[in-house]
């Protein structure tokens, strides 16, 4: 990295041109009114990385909701605007951009959310929580493209650190914990000795956060290319027993994570997958508990209910002789993610090549015929329409019929054979 103090070049070549205009445009806005506007954040850390992002947080010294207003009459977009917080969002194409209004933020107590009141751009970084993500660009016109580096997170990015900013960060908000992790793992850096002991100190601050917050910590790990990472440093730092004492983060973990991702290629794995696998070696009542503290979605919940209800169901599974309507009797209604997890995790070659049958081929099947046909070909309605469909269903996952033409033929038969 060189050491130039103003990033306008850096910006330029790594930045979107649209983007680089608008934030052009923002500052001579904002200078305008009076106020003062930096690019802060991730992406200050990401450009000096030479890393790709384009999520723009812009903070400003005045009034964020009436800067992004006037930037909306200028850049026709959707804006949607935060009072309570003073934030706005502007989106247009295939951008969006934040802006903040620069605060202080102070906590009643460990954990609690911070208050927040408007202040400069030097306690605006202060509040934030890694060296890394503590730096800004200036953007109004007569210092377009200057560093502000308060607190040395150049220096860290060089060598590589995850820094806390101050001894009480981990004890005022105890997520930081997890994002320290990721950080780390993301861009295979080290927490700073401090802050390695202060983590490690304040892991019981972890009991002050809520479940809500957590799961929220654990979504974001999950987006990450290779969260078993986090997931083993968590458990090697006593982070994940402080969720549940049965979590692990181990080669086994690591080896279906991969497996999973394989799996769902191009796409990462969705949460319930990640979530199922992770869980998967819980029992029913340790997997509740964490249903209940981490309050998860209802489609993830199902996901390891699900995969604890097959799991049950995989000595049966691995009988070869099972035909394809046992299959699906057996799977049918379960989540995708529930049965890719065991599909991932059972050690039965024939109970996993039932699995998949059942995701790739049979879960897509159906009868070509419906209810009306049936009547169309004679059957009277009533209740052997619907004993007629299920039979037809069965014939169509055993490969007895293939066609729409078979499936007349065969209702024809049965027709017959009641005469």
């Amino acid at each position: 990295m060189t050491k130039t103090t103003n990033l306008a070049n850096k910006v330029e070549k790594q930045l979107p041109a649209e983007l680089v205009n608008f934030m052009w445009v923002a500052g001579r806005v904002a200078a305008s009114q009076g106020q003062s506007l930096y690019l802060v954040g991730g992406v200050v850390r990401d450009l000096l990385l030479g890393k790709p992002n384009f999520d723009l947080d812009l903070v400003v010294e005045g009034n964020a909701i009436e800067l992004a207003r006037k930037l909306a009459e200028i850049k026709p977009g959707e804006i949607t605007t935060h009072p309570l917080f003073n934030t706005a969002k502007l989106k247009w194409n295939n951008w969006s951009v934040d802006f903040a209004t620069a605060r202080s933020e102070t906590y009643a107590k460990p954990g609690a959310l911070p208050t927040v009141t408007p202040s400069s751009i030097k306690a605006d970084l202060f509040r934030r929580d890694f060296t890394i993500n503590a730096m800004a660009i200036y953007l109004n016109p007569r210092r377009y493209g200057k560093l502000i580096d308060l607190y040395e997170g150049r220096k860290d990015l060089e060598q590589k650190l995850i820094r806390i900013l101050h001894k009480k960060s981990f004890t005022d908000d105890a997520t930081r914990i997890w994002r320290g992790l990721r950080y780390e793992q993301r861009l295979d850096f080290q927490l700073e000795e401090t802050t390695l002991k202060l983590l490690k100190q304040d892991l019981t601050m972890l009991d002050t956060i809520s479940g809500d917050r957590i799961r929220y910590e654990l979504e974001c790990v999950f987006q990450e290319p290779e969260p078993e990472k986090v997931l083993h440093r968590a458990e090697e730092l006593g982070v994940l027993s402080k969720l549940h004492p049965s979590l692990k983060g181990n080669s086994w973990l690591e080896d279906k994570f991969k497996a999973a991702r394989k799996q769902t290629s191009p796409n990462l794995p969705p949460f319930g997958l990640y979530m199922a696998l992770w869980t998967y070696h819980l029992s029913t009542e340790e997997s509740e508990q964490l249903i209940s503290y981490l309050r998860l979605p209802k489609t993830v919940a199902q996901a390891l209910r699900d995969s604890s209800a097959i799991k049950a169901k995989l000595e049966i599974l691995t009988y070869p002789e099972l035909s394809h309507s046992n299959i699906y009797r057996l799977l049918h209604g379960f989540s995708p993610s529930a049965i890719i997890a065991n599909s991932l995790t059972t050690t039965s070659p024939i109970a996993h090549q039932h699995l998949e049958t059942f995701l790739h081929e049979l879960h897509y099947v159906k009868p070509a015929l419906n209810g009306n046909d049936l009547i169309r070909l004679g059957i009277a309605p009533g209740p052997q329409i619907k004993e007629i469909l299920e039979r037809l269903y069965e014939a169509r996952l055993n490969g007895k019929v293939t066609s729409k033409q078979d499936e007349e033929e065969l209702v024809k038969g049965w027709v017959d054979n009641k005469e």
